[in-house]
């Protein structure tokens, strides 16, 4: 009877055992997802931000040959004004 108390016992304790090491390996296991998971947004993040970065700066040179443009095209309108002034009839 003690003998099999004692086995009981035993399969009782391994049974405990084998719960706490499957819940470390889970967690562990958890654990290593939710890092490559931060990885992968990490650098989803970083990609993101070069190309805000790149696309600011393709705006802002089309901005620029935009006010060049608007400039050299306005020149012919500012000069307009001073060739009536100085028209004779």
């Amino acid at each position: 009877m003690f003998k099999l108390l004692q086995t009981k016992l035993l399969v009782a304790i391994l049974a405990v055992l084998a719960i706490i090491a499957s819940t470390e390996i889970y967690r562990a296991h958890e654990a290593h997802r939710a890092a490559e998971a931060a990885a992968k947004t990490a650098t989803l993040l970083k990609q993101q931000q070069r190309e805000r970065d790149e696309q600011k700066k393709q705006d802002d040179a089309f901005r620029q040959k935009v006010d060049s443009l608007k400039k050299h095209h306005s020149m012919a309108a500012g000069n307009e004004g001073k060739t009536w002034q100085n028209y004779l009839p």
